[in-house]
């Protein structure tokens, strides 16, 4: 079975075109520990080879892939001559898909939360204009009545607040948020492809909440991957140092 790759970052040379394919050249940074006794990664160097009608539907041009943050997945290659591949390794790209820019995500997380504010805020103004009416009724016999309520208009107020503060940081089910790095990946889940657009539609979900809509389920103990690839993915592309996990405990035999 031919071996998924998936690569972020931005070209480090210019666009070559060819006849019916334009190629450019990539490069990523090794993982930042290695097991004991063994020296650590360094930065490998790649040429994406994408066919020219995937590459004009990004949008992208020869001046914007030196600058965009992009998303490739493919499948090494051999075949390909040495003077079209100065790349260590040569990748056969099946999707591209340009990454929103951090200061795009910065943006759109300080409109969310500006917005989630003035929502809260105005409802806490309506809940204090209805308890202000409900103590301008004359009935003096109903004033027993309406001081309950206005001792209660404090409380509610205290209960919306917490709840503000409890805006979800983490998606439901969370059961612990461990480091991104320490989360070990069988080879069952690095051969597999998931779906671009249903990896992009979770990038785009934690674009607007900060956080990844559901857990990833690893083993206990071993930290070894069980379930949510596709979320794994998502969180290595946009850089994650930690991630929310729930835990599988351990068949044991017997």
């Amino acid at each position: 079975m031919p071996h998924k790759m998936t690569l972020t970052g931005s070209a480090t040379g210019p666009l070559r075109e060819y006849d019916r394919y334009v190629a450019f050249d990539m490069r990523e940074k090794g993982s930042p520990s290695a097991p004991k006794g063994l020296k650590k990664s360094t930065f490998i160097s790649y040429t994406v080879f994408v066919a020219k009608k995937a590459f004009n539907k990004t949008g992208l041009t020869k001046k914007s892939i030196m600058h965009e943050k992009i998303l490739v997945q493919g499948e090494p290659t051999l075949d390909i001559p040495i003077d079209e591949c100065p790349g260590e390794i040569g990748i056969i790209c099946f999707q591209i898909t340009v990454l929103p820019n951090k200061n795009d995500k910065e943006a759109n997380e300080s409109k969310d939360k500006k917005e989630a504010q003035q929502e809260v805020s105005k409802a806490q103004q309506e809940v204090a204009a209805t308890k202000q009416e409900e103590k301008q009724e004359p009935a003096a016999k109903e004033a027993k009545t309406v001081q309950p309520e206005v001792n209660e208009t404090p409380v509610q107020e205290k209960k919306a607040a917490p709840h503000q503060k409890q805006q979800p940081i983490q998606p439901k089910g969370t059961q612990d948020v461990v480091n991104f790095n320490d989360i070990i990946v069988p080879e069952a889940f690095l051969k597999t492809c998931p779906n671009p657009v249903k990896t992009e539609e979770v990038i785009e979900f934690v674009k607007r909440t900060g956080h990844l809509d559901k857990p990833l389920t690893i083993e206990k103990g071993s930290k070894v991957l069980k379930d949510g690839y596709r979320r794994y993915i998502v969180a290595k592309t946009l850089k994650m140092d930690k991630v929310p996990v729930v835990y599988e405990c351990p068949k044991q035999e017997g």
